[in-house]
């Protein structure tokens, strides 16, 4: 039966529309995004498959384009609408901050850097950039890979925050394993670039590991 035959306060998209998208599962939310199914199934069925092939939402919103578009029901052009669903996410959390604006609440860096890398299945070190009063000047992902000495350089750090012109910086790499939990190559990376930064007057107020929904600043910890 396709879902238009549904009783109405069982079909996905009108549940959205009279009790939010809260109230959906993941498969629903992800039939509202395809609208079809495929023959023989609803396109909540093709939901429940997708979710269940790629092992949750989160990988199968983090698939390569060649990932998604050889599942079934998926092609390169809902590839290209989830990639547009994405970015606007991204820039709505990037606004709800807003430029210029400071940067003072625990919750808003941690809800603004989960947005930036906390989805990525590979591994960022990034940095936000403000101004004396804390003030968002802006935030760039500066390296990719394991973080380790071997792949953050402090020179490299330095170099862009004089050309941001930041007074502070809070420093951010995601863990996609979903655990924040601090290495001992996080911690000594950290302890690196504090000394580094300090030499030019330039404050690190944090460090913040990002995970899938969760977040570990070095600061409330005491390791700054």
């Amino acid at each position: 039966m396709s879902i238009k035959h549904w009783p109405e306060k069982e079909r996905p998209r009108e549940k959205l529309l009279t009790n939010g998208p809260q109230s959906l599962s993941d498969a629903e939310l992800l039939a509202v995004f395809l609208r079809t199914g495929i023959k023989g199934k609803t396109a909540v069925d093709l939901g429940r498959e997708l979710i269940s092939r790629f092992g949750g939402l989160k990988v199968l919103l983090n698939a390569s384009e060649t990932e998604f578009c050889n599942s079934p029901g998926l092609g390169r052009a809902k590839y290209a609408l989830l990639q547009a669903v994405l970015e606007m996410a991204r820039r709505h959390q990037w606004q709800q901050i807003d430029k210029g604006k400071a940067l003072t609440s625990p919750t808003a860096a941690n809800d603004y850097l989960i947005s930036q890398i906390g989805h990525l299945g590979h591994e960022v070190f990034g940095c936000v950039y403000l101004d004396n009063r804390h003030r968002l000047l802006g935030f760039e992902e500066l390296f990719r890979g394991t973080i380790d000495g071997a792949t953050i350089y402090p020179r490299e750090v330095v170099k862009h925050c004089l050309k941001h012109q930041a007074a502070a910086v809070i420093f951010a790499h995601n863990h996609p394993s979903g655990d924040c939990s601090p290495s001992a190559a996080d911690r000594e990376i950290t302890r690196k670039l504090v000394e580094a930064l300090k030499l030019i007057d330039i404050r690190v107020l944090d460090h913040i590991i990002v995970g899938d929904r969760d977040c570990y600043s070095f600061a409330e910890n005491g390791l700054i």
